[in-house]
């Protein structure tokens, strides 16, 4: 993957390139804050960009409004944003601007470096990678409207599954039941969200946004 990075710690920053190129991923650019984020984005048109979302000046939102005007002016780049804090306003923000490719983790995980890289090739693939703390805080503020309070508990944890990015079969491992029975439960969820195939829609992102009240 082709990835620039958007940190102001330079510790964290050169850490997380270092991890990164150390994996075979190729670090475009490495920088310091949202403007420059801006420019190497239209620089080097990455896979995927990394970025914190307290950033100078102000340390509140600008990696975040970076990230949506990114996403607005060039779709095919995945967004991986991380923070510190668990700020579900700002994962809402950026699911309701376009949920496929993009992912939101706490920084702990970078810690934990191949659940880290593993989520970050999921974004890049233009799937999603939301951090279990951010889906379950999201759940509960959630309304319990259109579909969702019919699910059954084990289609809830399948559905939360599938909101923190995972694959049936990784769903399947999780919860200790075979392919089929994930299937199932998939089909299940989408019959009961009201969500009819389509060549149009993504059912399994929309079904992720009913149940984060996206």
């Amino acid at each position: 993957m082709r990835v620039v990075i958007a940190e102001d710690a330079a510790v964290l920053r050169e850490l997380l390139a270092l991890m990164l190129t150390d994996r075979g991923h190729e670090v475009c650019a490495a920088v310091g804050d949202a403007d420059a984020l801006r420019a190497a984005v239209d620089r080097h048109r990455p896979d995927v960009s990394v970025v914190d979302i307290r950033m100078p000046p102000t340390h509140t939102d600008e990696g975040l409004r970076a990230a949506i005007e990114i996403r607005q002016r060039r779709p095919g780049t995945a967004v991986l944003l991380f923070s510190q804090y668990i700020e579900t306003r700002y994962a809402t923000r950026l699911l309701a601007a376009g949920s496929a490719g993009v992912g939101y983790l706490l920084k702990d995980r970078v810690a934990h470096v191949a659940e880290f890289t593993d989520a970050l090739g999921r974004v890049a693939t233009g799937g999603t990678a939301l951090d279990p703390e951010v889906v379950s805080q999201l759940a509960g503020a959630a309304r319990r409207v259109d579909g969702i309070g019919t699910l059954t508990a084990r289609e809830r944890e399948v559905l939360e599954l599938m909101a923190q990015g995972s694959s049936n079969a990784a769903i399947g491992r999780r919860l200790e039941v075979s392919a089929g029975t994930v299937e199932k439960h998939v089909a299940a969820i989408f019959g009961k969200l009201g969500l009819p195939v389509s060549q149009d829609a993504n059912r399994r992102v929309l079904a992720v946004l009913r149940y984060l009240g996206v």
